[in-house]
């Protein structure tokens, strides 16, 4: 596995180009640690990548997706517009790479079957273990030598992905691939969703970003789910009203209308039932919901 290192300090900003994609003139990954306010990432040639907050949080410089934050890890797609913001003191890991670096490290060292040698597009909870093994890959980062370190994330998230693979089987298609490809589109309006869950959300336009008809998406991504586009994006509208209980000055009213819900009996109502208690009490609770911070790189 070729790796690139690279650290970003407080206010630094990085742009990765083709020259620093490659290593003896084979195709590398590159390990970014970015620490502090401030700091910027961009990329000039299409880029995907694993990213894993360990402090603050990560925004994009577009502002089109939403925040990566403490316990959560991101996977990308391919972007030839890649620009990523650190916010809150943030200290986070990358780890990025062009479609043929992704394919050498999955497919020619891990094993990955090649029809699986891409990382799909996904939020997946970060939980202690992988927070550690991220943690580990920036202390090796800063010392030159994260080759074994990329190793261990890049399991990890290849296990976080194995999840994906009763809802690639439920998807339409004669062959596998049909099927992993049906899923892909799915998966990217699934996301698009979950980034813009607090927007009004047109149907017909969410079934074109997956070249599909209305009734064909709506029972496609049903397969694949196990429910419907909008069930989805109420529940994603509940968890980021549950989030902003915990962490915003904003009133109860301000939260809901914040989430996307414009009635607020109906936001009450659909708020105990998900989560067992009123939006009062999760906003009491909120100071003791905090995650534990993850130690500093040394």
């Amino acid at each position: 596995m070729h790796i690139v290192n690279q650290m970003l300090g407080h206010g630094a900003c990085l742009d990765l180009n083709t020259k620093a994609t490659r290593v003896g003139g084979e195709a590398a990954l590159s390990v970014v640690v970015g620490g502090g306010r401030g700091c910027v990432l961009k990329a000039d040639v299409p880029m995907a990548g694993i990213w894993i907050p360990l402090r603050g949080r990560l925004q994009s410089g577009n502002g089109a997706d939403a925040p990566v934050a403490v316990g959560e890890a991101r996977v990308t797609e391919a972007d030839a517009r890649l620009h990523v913001v650190g916010r809150g003191n943030a200290l986070w890991v990358a780890l990025l790479g062009t479609l043929p670096a992704w394919r050498q490290v999955l497919h020619a060292q891990l094993g990955v079957p090649s029809l699986e040698a891409m990382l799909l597009p996904a939020r997946h909870v970060a939980d202690h273990a992988l927070r550690r093994s991220a943690l580990t890959l920036a202390r090796a980062c800063a010392a030159g030598d994260a080759e074994a370190a990329s190793e261990a994330v890049v399991d990890r998230v290849l296990g976080l992905q194995s999840e994906f693979a009763e809802a690639i089987a439920r998807c339409p298609g004669r062959t596998y691939a049909q099927r992993r490809q049906v899923f892909l589109r799915l998966q990217r309006v699934r996301n698009f969703l979950s980034a813009n869950c607090h927007l009004d959300v047109d149907n017909d336009a969410i079934a074109r970003m997956a070249s599909y008809s209305p009734w064909h998406f709506i029972r496609a991504f049903r397969a694949a789910y196990q429910e419907t586009p909008h069930a989805y994006l109420v529940r994603q509208r509940l968890e980021r009203a549950h989030r902003m209980l915990r962490v915003s000055p904003l009133a109860i009213a301000e939260v809901a209308l914040a989430s996307g819900f414009e009635n607020r009996c109906a936001f009450s109502r659909l708020f105990r039932q998900r989560f067992g208690m009123t939006a009062g009490t999760v906003r009491r609770l909120g100071a003791h919901a905090s995650s534990a911070p993850i130690a500093a790189v040394r």
